[in-house]
């Protein structure tokens, strides 16, 4: 039995330890948001926070986490799609087929606590998500639309 803080709750859940952290907050904390993608961290489609950080959850061990660290899933980044991230990814039009879209949302999330107004090449080193349907230009406009920022060089 695992204890874990997922978006402000505890919860606990039955897994084997090495069991990664994605399937325990798909199949036993039923929220479906984070997407597998590949199972190899390479292209972020299940990134979530850990403590402020981004983490690729397909290969974090459940076991990994400790009690008192916050997750914080997609679901739990604002209770009705109103963080900056959010709302500018819509204005932006940045999803196309979507399924990257949750990762990438979070790896932004992370970034613009972590630099309030990044340059372009802050958001070109922390944004290694992989979008299949190449928004990558739309994904850098709402980053820095969400800052406020019209889009800093490097």
């Amino acid at each position: 039995m695992a204890k874990l803080n997922v978006n402000g709750k505890a919860v606990d859940v039955a897994a084997e330890p090495d069991t990664p952290l994605l399937w325990v907050l798909r199949e036993q904390v039923g929220l479906t948001g984070t997407k597998f993608g590949c199972g190899l961290a390479q292209c972020g489609a299940c990134t979530v926070h850990i403590d402020g950080a981004p983490v690729r959850s397909c290969v974090m061990p459940v076991s990994a986490v400790k009690p008192s660290q916050k997750i914080v899933t997609i679901e739990g980044l604002s209770k009705d799609a109103s963080h900056a991230i959010q709302k500018a990814w819509l204005a932006m039009d940045v999803p196309q087929c979507g399924y990257c879209q949750s990762g990438m949302i979070m790896a932004a999330a992370a970034l613009l606590k972590k630099k309030p107004k990044p340059t372009d090449k802050d958001i070109d080193d922390a944004m290694t998500n992989i979008c299949r349907c190449g928004t990558y230009q739309q994904v850098r406009a709402a980053i820095h639309m969400a800052a406020g920022s019209a889009g800093r060089k490097a």
